[in-house]
């Protein structure tokens, strides 16, 4: 199965609450589902996005079980699934010269370009909210998905280590991220 049509079951299999749907639409009007998940980091190609956050999902649904978590199938799917929905609209092709075996040429590369300057994780909450309704839990873990690479924790800020002890869905989703990204995801050069 590709990565759209398992992002899509697991969707419509865990997520049920009011505007699930509208969002849904949403991401398919949006390159949600055809962009990369990178420039340069991980899963640097066209369809990365959705790829990183089926596995994200499967790796979340895994540390939920072994850590015997009480949190449920629709909350391991909403936060997983979207924590990236910032990444939408946001990558633009261009081109630069590289040098191969001694002749230049042309070749197409992402860039950033985010209509929403509103951060990153912030930014995830900001745009699934206005679909549908977040538990606090789920807004938490979203938000704080970066852990120490957000931006915001430039001045060691006490935080994200507050998030992590109040929320547990917040580390576990941090380490179902990081882990997806350097363990199943691949880079393209």
């Amino acid at each position: 199965m590709d990565a759209k049509a398992e992002f899509i079951e697991i969707y419509k299999k865990n997520i049920k609450r009011e505007g699930a749907d509208k969002l849904l639409q949403w991401l398919e009007s949006s390159d949600f589902f055809t962009c990369p998940a990178s420039t340069k980091f991980h899963s640097n190609f066209a369809g990365g996005l959705v790829e990183h956050s089926v596995k994200v999902y499967h790796r979340l649904e895994r540390l939920v079980t072994m850590e015997k978590l009480s949190i449920s199938a629709e909350s391991i799917a909403v936060v997983a699934l979207l924590h990236d929905v910032c990444k939408a609209d946001t990558y633009k092709i261009e081109m630069r010269n590289v040098k191969r075996d001694g002749e230049w040429l042309k070749e197409p590369y992402y860039t950033v370009d985010d209509p929403l300057p509103y951060g990153h994780g912030e930014k995830s909450v900001y745009i699934i909210s206005s679909f549908m309704k977040l538990t606090r839990d789920e807004a938490m873990a979203i938000n704080w998905h970066m852990g120490p690479y957000d931006a915001r924790n430039a001045n060691n800020s006490y935080v994200l280590s507050d998030a992590f002890r109040k929320f547990p869905l917040t580390l576990i989703m941090f380490l179902a991220d990081i882990s997806s990204s350097y363990l199943d995801e691949t880079v393209k050069k």
